[in-house]
């Protein structure tokens, strides 16, 4: 058993770094420069929402540094518009220009690419619940024992 649990924090920690090299590889088929996979990612996760800097963290799982540099770069490559909050001056909320929207476009173009190419050798629907109703239960773990007592 601890074999394969070693071996499941290790194929999830590949995975999510062979996922950023996919996204990655878009982006400069396309000639995007100015933004990197993390980025783009995040503009992802953002999607249609109005969020504050602290709930990107919260919701992309992001390192709250990480978030705050990678949203003034796309603040000043003209990826995110931010805002005061009219509420409480002190926070900022961020949503996606229009230039990160075509990102966010593509970004959908290239899964439905994925889906449309993926066979059923690879995963099929019922796999990738499978995996994910596996990962969820995982995280719901994880998120339960960082109390040792």
């Amino acid at each position: 058993m601890k074999k394969a649990y070693l071996d499941t924090i290790a194929l999830i920690e590949r995975l999510h770094r062979e996922c950023l090299e996919v996204i990655k590889a878009d982006l400069d088929r396309q000639g995007i420069r100015d933004l990197n996979n993390v980025q783009a990612m995040i503009l992802f996760n953002i999607g249609s929402d109005v969020l504050s800097v602290g709930e990107l963290t919260n919701r992309g799982y992001y390192l709250g540094s990480n978030v705050s540099y990678n949203v003034k770069k796309m603040v000043e490559n003209g990826y995110l518009v931010q805002e005061r909050s009219p509420h409480d001056r002190r926070a900022v909320h961020v949503k996606l220009s229009e230039k990160a929207l075509k990102v966010v476009e593509r970004m959908h173009e290239m899964y439905d690419r994925h889906l449309k190419n993926m066979t059923a050798e690879v995963a099929n629907e019922g796999d990738l619940d499978g995996v994910n109703g596996t990962l969820r239960k995982l995280e719901r773990f994880w998120a339960t024992s960082m109390d040792y007592r």
